[in-house]
């Protein structure tokens, strides 16, 4: 796909409201977390765990970090009950990380918690929101007919490819 830069007033204004959208949404989504007293990045991290275990290179591949901040983040989740490690049974050099109980029944809180983008969401049809949905997924280089591309899986709070600026620094 080849990329134009293009500065006319429509796009200037659609790159704006979309800064907005996500500035938004990080608040929000920070500030969810913040009640489970979990940072940004740990409240990302238990959202892909929510989907199923992942080896954590996989989870640093998505994040857009280093394995170390992985490796701190499910310290963290591991610490306080919400997350565990496994040996991959298919590798047993791999170690995945895995929701616990605690981590899924979190997860789902706090994905359910999120009012910001689903309310706006509501008063759109369905036809609506499909095209709102592929026009993103475009945006992103994925199939919009329902691949997932490059960016990383589909999670319950939030996806993987937007949480590479909450890892940075993150405790």
């Amino acid at each position: 796909m080849t990329m134009t830069r293009r500065t006319d007033p429509l796009t200037v204004e659609v790159v704006d409201l979309i800064g907005t959208v996500v500035a938004r949404y990080h608040q929000e989504y920070e500030s969810a977390a913040a009640r489970y007293k979990l940072t940004g990045a740990q409240a990302k991290v238990l959202a892909l765990l929510n989907s199923g275990p992942l080896p954590m290179r996989q989870i640093a591949r998505w994040l857009r970090c280093e394995p170390s901040n992985v490796t701190g983040i499910v310290d963290r989740l591991e610490a306080r009950g919400l997350a565990e490690r496994r040996t991959d049974p298919a590798d047993r050099r791999i170690k995945l990380a895995a929701a616990t109980e605690e981590g899924h029944a979190t997860a789902e809180r706090l994905r359910d918690s999120l009012d910001f983008a689903r309310e706006p969401l509501s008063g759109l049809s369905d036809r609506e929101r499909a095209v709102l949905r592929d026009l993103l997924r475009r945006m992103l280089g994925e199939d919009p007919a329902g691949g997932t591309g490059t960016t990383g899986p589909d999670v319950n709070l939030g996806r993987a490819s937007d949480a590479g600026r909450e890892v940075t620094g993150a405790k």
